[in-house]
């Protein structure tokens, strides 16, 4: 199982605006007018430590979906890594502007 999101323990939503660019059409897509406001951070919700949310999460997954640990194999990483030198590390990547 692989599980993606972003999720934040503590963020500084100013320092985000900043660095993220967020355009109109996905704000209007999620029915808000501001990124900032979207941004609720873990540790504000939960106030628990960072690495009693991590533990709470491995807990979860794998007691109500049989989760486990995985580790990269050597051949996923050399694919990887080709992907980075081919596209994703590439000037034209980094500095697209959607």
């Amino acid at each position: 199982m692989v599980h993606h999101v972003t999720m934040s323990y503590d963020i500084d939503a100013d320092k985000m605006l900043d660095v993220l660019r967020i355009g109109k059409e996905k704000l209007s897509d999620k029915g808000t007018t501001s990124a900032k406001k979207r941004v609720d951070p873990l540790r504000r919700q939960t106030g628990m430590s960072r690495q009693d949310i991590i533990e709470t999460m491995i807990d979860t997954f794998t007691s109500r979906y049989g989760a486990g640990e995985s580790k990269v194999t050597d051949d996923e990483m050399a694919s990887a890594e080709a992907r980075v030198a081919t596209k994703f590390g590439t000037e034209e990547w980094l500095a697209r502007v959607p």
